[in-house]
């Protein structure tokens, strides 16, 4: 099984709803020797801890039927509202030409928001997508991980 090459100089965001962190190779290819360049975590509590309000109720305008509105997920757009910072930040990056190549690693709901949320130059820097969250791995475990990964 080939072994993934990271070149030198790609960037890695490895992230989740509520942490991210971005790498970047500063070895060989085959060797690559990661070193985090930023990283952000949001506090981001259960809905159930962020908002009290029972299901609203609808009122059909004609007759008397009556039903339960579903409630708001607050975690969830806390959630939507971080990957949409984290791509915002990666789109300025990928304009300003701080990085050529770029590795998205994120459980496959966030990287569906990024995808969604990257800029055309962004996406066009986008070299491997890996649907899996790591960020509660240490970076020598991330090079392992992404080296098997190939």
């Amino acid at each position: 099984m080939p072994r993934m090459k990271i070149a030198n100089g790609t960037w890695i965001l490895v992230g989740d709803g509520r942490r991210a962190m971005v790498l970047r190779n500063d070895g060989l290819a085959e060797m690559p020797n990661l070193r985090c360049i930023s990283a952000r975590e949001t506090e981001n509590p259960a809905t159930r801890e962020q908002g009290s309000d029972a299901p609203g109720r609808a009122f059909a305008s004609v007759g008397s039927m009556r039903s339960t509105v579903e409630t708001t997920d607050w975690h969830d757009q806390e959630e939507r509202r971080f990957a949409a910072t984290v791509a915002a930040d990666l789109n300025v990056a990928a304009r300003e030409g701080r990085y050529q190549h770029l590795i998205v690693v994120a459980p496959p709901r966030i990287l569906a928001e990024l995808r969604q949320d990257l800029s055309g130059e962004a996406r066009a820097c986008v070299c491997a997508e890996i649907d899996k969250d790591l960020t509660r791995h240490t970076i020598a475990d991330i090079e392992t991980i992404l080296l098997a990964a190939g």
